[in-house]
């Protein structure tokens, strides 16, 4: 793929297409100050001035054409909405007609990626390139851009190519590329130390086994942060194993270490003034003779000891260690990313994840910021009541309660156990899948609440 940040330029006046702008409201005036010409090949193409529609505009010169696409405000313009032209358009550059591209400079990129590693046969078409006169905000989009891809990648990559060994290896290229330190803990020690991650992870070939992945980049002096993501590889249900069409996307329950990573390129990229504690639990829910069981008892690494009603809400297991882990150095702020729950798609489908927050001024921050940036999330409750639905008789708590209800907020509530009562600390259950396309988001792995955080982060400690 093009490096995002090539598929905008700064405006040199040199030669390019026009695009022209119109909106619902103002294309009858705009109509009449048109040539002829124009008139007649708009009628030819049946263009109505809709968001996404384009038409071309012949000029006095065959190669002098231009284009003409519906939006819906000209004066206020969106992410997306120049996102259809640079998936449509032949390769080449153009400019607006008038005005700046502002936010749709991020539509421009993220339309342009393409997932062909598998593919023979690769698109042969070059980049479409946009001009701005506002070049400062090249950098900052294109670093966005880069980070969706990197979530995009990882999420669909099959998991016998982005297993343990995999992620292991992005982040180590991440901490050279920022000069983070990075630890990894695996074999005894992660038995010892982290032994819900291990628990999960060690049914899984030799190949894969489980780990946890950090890094810690920034001053020492600096606020300190955690961004914690799951790395399930793969997710077969482990012995309570999935249906086969539950399984066959479970590539993607690596979505939240992407997630994570993505988030934690964008702090180190932006050199934002935090310390930042980076923290992967990475496994593969496997079935062997030596997979955990239903019914066992699982001691985590707080102390607290976790019976196991369903092999299939790993999730919360690797994630309870690693948020114990993160929360021990005193952060300021937890964040965490993970795949966690059918439930929350059944409540709120694939585009709006879950958010779930233990402090007000957190939930604000992060909802404002989702606003701002066109990246919405729908918060959801932490109801203590429902604690009760994985209460365990023989150990401090059950991973699945015998109720089916409130999925999503009692694995949300199974998390807070493993935070710091004091903490702020927010956790997304997202989907981290695309199932329909969209101008600017293809179908496949997607990053959602990604850009919204990021914004979030860019607010408090921003320069």
């Amino acid at each position: 793929m093009t490096d995002p940040a090539d598929l905008v330029r700064p405006d040199a006046g040199q030669s390019a297409h026009s695009i022209h702008l119109v909106d619902a409201a103002g294309y009858d005036d705009w109509l009449t100050t048109q040539p002829e010409r124009h008139r007649a090949a708009l009628a030819a193409q049946g263009f109505k001035p809709s968001a996404s529609a384009h038409a071309i505009l012949p000029g006095e010169k065959p190669e002098d054409w231009a284009v003409l696409a519906g939006v819906a405000k000209a004066d206020a313009l969106t992410n997306w909405c120049l996102a259809r032209l640079a998936e449509t358009l032949p390769e080449g550059s153009y400019r607006l007609a008038n005005g700046e591209p502002g936010a749709a400079i991020l539509g421009w990129m993220t339309a342009q990626y393409r997932f062909e590693r598998y593919k023979e046969k690769k698109s042969e078409k070059g980049p479409r390139i946009l001009l701005t006169s506002q070049p400062g905000a090249i950098d900052g989009a294109a670093a966005v851009a880069r980070a969706t891809a990197l979530v995009r990648d990882m999420v669909n990559v099959p998991t016998a190519d982005m297993g343990p060994d995999q992620i292991e290896a992005l982040a180590k290229q991440s901490a050279e590329r920022h000069e983070a330190a990075m630890t990894v803990t695996r074999g005894d020690a992660l038995e010892t130390g982290y032994p819900m991650i291990h628990a999960v992870g060690r049914a899984a070939d030799r190949a894969n086994q489980p780990r946890l992945i950090e890094l810690l980049w920034g001053r020492e002096d600096n606020p300190r942060i955690a961004i914690v993501g799951k790395g399930i590889t793969f997710d077969t249900g482990g012995l309570d194993i999935k249906p086969g069409s539950a399984m066959r996307l479970m590539k993607k329950d690596m979505g939240g270490s992407a997630h994570a990573l993505a988030l934690a390129d964008l702090v180190m990229g932006a050199n934002l003034p935090v310390r930042l504690h980076l923290l992967l639990p990475v496994a593969e829910n496997a079935i062997s003779g030596n997979a955990f069981r239903p019914g066992d008892v699982l001691r985590s690494r707080k102390g607290l000891t976790v019976e196991i009603g369903n092999t299939d809400a790993e999730g919360r297991l690797v994630l309870g260690d690693a948020l114990t882990k993160a929360g021990e150095d005193a952060p300021e702020l937890i964040i965490d990313f993970a795949t966690l729950t059918g439930a929350a798609r059944v409540a709120l489908g694939p585009d709006l994840p879950a958010m779930f927050t233990n402090d007000e001024a957190l939930a604000a921050d992060l909802l404002a910021s989702g606003v701002q940036v066109d990246d919405q999330m729908w918060r959801l409750p932490l109801w203590e009541p429902y604690n009760d639905l994985f209460k365990s008789d023989i150990a401090d708590l059950s991973n699945s309660g015998e109720s089916a209800y409130a999925g999503s907020i009692t694995a949300a509530l199974f998390l807070q156990r493993f935070v710091p009562n004091k903490t702020p600390w927010a956790h997304f259950d997202t989907f981290a899948w695309r199932p329909t396309a969209k101008p600017g988001r293809a179908k496949g792995g997607e990053a959602y609440g990604l850009r919204a955080a990021f914004a979030m982060l860019q607010g408090r400690y921003g320069r």
